[in-house]
């Protein structure tokens, strides 16, 4: 799932995409010093080099606390790119600070020794050189090499996650906006070799799906491909695609792989074209796990799981378009930022909008039309 804007700013990390575990042994001093170690060998490599990094800190809820904490940022000439706060997990009296800064690693020793002075550092995440885009190391962009390497750009979500835009129609439910934290919670916390957590969805979301599944299966026999309707009942039949019932997305993986070895890897939100298509290169596919609003269940603003197991699913069962989907993402591997939105241009008119035209009718392919009731 990816987003295909690619005019406005990209988002930086943050707490959601940092995925830290607030257990107690990562607040010890030994980590502490682990971590810091690791900076400074790579300081007495390159000194003026410069890196992001990440720094998740504690403060008590007083008075001038923060100030004084980013007053040291600026009088060590830190460029702090990002900044959130959030309640601590771990003590009602205490707030967590998280910072995204641009350093150099001399710098960022100081900065490190200051904090651990003033206010309890809880993790630290300097960046070195192979997880920098192409804006980082003023080369070829960074690209995965290893299918255990999307867990670097997996949770780089630029949209939606467990934030909803004012316009959602979910927006104002504090009751699905906390279900969509759960599923962006267990997406960001997913890493290559596990197996994807079984959901226990609510009855809602279960009778929205249904909605979805029993209008869209109306439609699919007059416009949709002979392949999707070859394979939409082996999913029936593997993986309990059926109006009551929304299939685990560890049983479609382990249908899909034996298919046509792709597998499915839940994600908290839209990515950027260049991860998601990264991802296709390995035959994985980036599925969202929540399920729309049930206001509206004819109508979502975003991809959600029916539009992932009603739209891409049965066609990334079919072996022609299994690989038709990966040597997109195969060519935008290291490719340039102008190559890589024409692919995602191309992705986006063939693999989410496509239509083809067989025994002289016109039939869809594109997942977009075939989850949308009034696109259909």
């Amino acid at each position: 799932m990816y987003s295909n804007k690619n005019d406005g700013p990209r988002r930086g990390r943050s707490f959601d995409s940092m995925n830290i575990g607030f257990d107690e042994k990562l607040l010890n001093n030994e980590l502490n010093r682990s971590t810091f170690k690791k900076i400074e060998e790579n300081g007495e490599k390159n000194t003026s080099e410069k890196a992001r990094a990440t720094i998740i800190f504690s403060l008590k809820n007083e008075v001038g606390g923060l100030v004084k904490a980013l007053k040291l940022f600026q009088e060590n000439h830190v460029n702090l790119v990002h900044i959130e706060s959030r309640k601590s997990k771990r003590r009602n009296s205490e707030f967590e600070i998280f910072v995204d800064c641009d350093s150099n690693h001399e710098q960022l020793n100081e900065i490190i020794q200051l904090l651990q002075k003033n206010v309890s550092v809880l993790d630290m995440e300097p960046l070195d050189n192979s997880c920098l885009h192409k804006e980082d190391m003023g080369g070829a962009p960074w690209f995965p090499k290893r299918i255990s390497d999307l867990d670097n750009c997996a949770n780089r979500v630029l949209m939606y996650g467990s934030e909803l835009d004012a316009d959602h129609p979910g927006f104002k439910d504090n009751v699905y906006r906390k279900r969509r934290k759960y599923f962006a919670d267990l997406a960001m916390s997913h890493k290559h070799g596990d197996p994807i957590p079984r959901i226990e969805f609510t009855e809602e979301e279960v009778k929205t799906w249904g909605v979805v599944y029993r209008e869209l299966n109306k439609l699919y026999p007059t416009y949709a491909c002979r392949e999707y309707l070859k394979n939409l009942p082996l999913l029936s039949k593997y993986c309990d695609f059926r109006e009551d019932n929304i299939p685990q997305l560890e049983d479609v993986s382990r249908f899909l792989r034996e298919r046509t070895g792709f597998t499915i890897r839940p994600v908290a939100g839209y990515l950027s074209p260049r991860d998601f298509l990264a991802g296709l290169a390995f035959r994985v596919f980036h599925c969202t796990q929540y399920v729309r609003h049930s206001s509206e269940p004819l109508y979502t603003p975003e991809p959600d799981t029916c539009h992932e197991l009603l739209g891409h699913v049965p066609l990334l069962a079919e072996p022609s378009f299994a690989q038709f989907s990966q040597e997109i993402g195969l060519a935008s591997l290291g490719a340039s930022d102008d190559s890589v939105q024409k692919l995602a241009t191309c992705y986006f008119f063939t693999v989410e909008f496509g239509l083809c035209k067989q025994e002289g009718q016109l039939r869809a392919y594109g997942a977009g039309l075939l989850s949308s009731i009034s696109e259909a």
